[in-house]
C-alpha cells in the first residue's frame, strides 16, 4: 500500500457514516454548511421542525377553540425537501443537498421519527375531530393534550438528533420513548375515537 493509499484508507468513512444517497461528501458539505443553520456533522436543519411545531400550535388552539380544527385539518405531512422548497430559508438548496448526504447514523433515526410524527399527527387529527363531532369537550381536551404531548416528545428527540446526538443500538432511545406510558395513553385515546 502506498502512502496515498494508507491516507485514503485511514480517512475513509465507515459504512455507518456514509450517506444514504447523494454525492457522498458529508464532511465537505459540513464545512460549506458552517454558519448556515445546518448542523455541520448531521447535515440536518432544525428549521424542518417548524412544520411539526405548526401542528402542535394549531392543536393547542383547538383545545380551547374547536373552530380552529378547520385550520388544523389542512396540515399534511411534508417531506424535508418539500418543506425547504416551500420555505423562505435562505440556504434552502444547500439544506436539501445536505439532507441527501446526511450520515446514516443520524439520517435513519431522523427519518424514523419524522414518520412517527406524521403518523401521530394524522391519527391525532382524526381522533380530535371525532371528539369534537361527538360534542365531548373533555375528550377533545384530553386527546389534544395526549397528541401534542407526544408530538413535543418526538420533536425534542428529533432536535437532539439534528444537533448531533447519536442514537444508539439501532433505535434503543426511540423504542424507550415509544414504550412510555404517555404513548400507551395516546394509543388508548386514539382507539376510543
Amino acid at each position: 500500500m502506498t502512502g496515498a493509499d494508507k491516507q485514503t484508507a485511514s480517512t475513509a468513512q465507515p459504512d455507518s457514516a456514509r450517506p444514504i444517497g447523494g454525492i457522498g461528501y458529508p464532511r465537505t458539505l459540513g464545512k460549506v454548511a458552517r454558519g448556515k443553520n445546518i448542523h455541520e456533522d448531521t447535515l440536518l436543519a432544525t428549521d424542518y421542525l417548524n412544520h411539526f411545531n405548526e401542528i402542535v400550535m394549531l392543536l393547542d388552539m383547538v383545545a380551547d377553540i374547536p373552530e380552529c380544527m378547520e385550520d388544523a385539518r389542512e396540515w399534511q405531512p411534508k417531506s424535508y425537501a418539500d418543506h425547504f422548497r416551500d420555505s423562505c430559508f435562505q440556504d434552502k438548496e444547500l439544506a436539501i443537498l445536505a439532507y441527501e448526504n446526511a450520515p446514516i447514523r443520524y439520517r435513519l433515526p431522523f427519518d424514523h421519527l419524522v414518520a412517527q410524527m406524521d403518523a401521530t399527527a394524522l391519527a391525532g387529527l382524526k381522533a380530535i375531530e371525532a371528539a369534537i363531532a361527538a360534542g365531548d369537550e373533555v375528550r377533545t381536551k384530553s386527546t389534544v393534550a395526549a397528541v401534542t404531548g407526544q408530538l413535543r416528545q418526538y420533536i425534542d428527540l428529533t432536535s437532539a438528533i439534528i444537533n448531533g446526538h447519536n442514537m444508539t443500538s439501532e433505535q434503543d432511545e426511540i423504542d424507550a420513548l415509544l414504550a412510555s406510558e404517555d404513548v400507551d395513553d395516546l394509543a388508548a385515546l386514539l382507539k376510543s375515537s
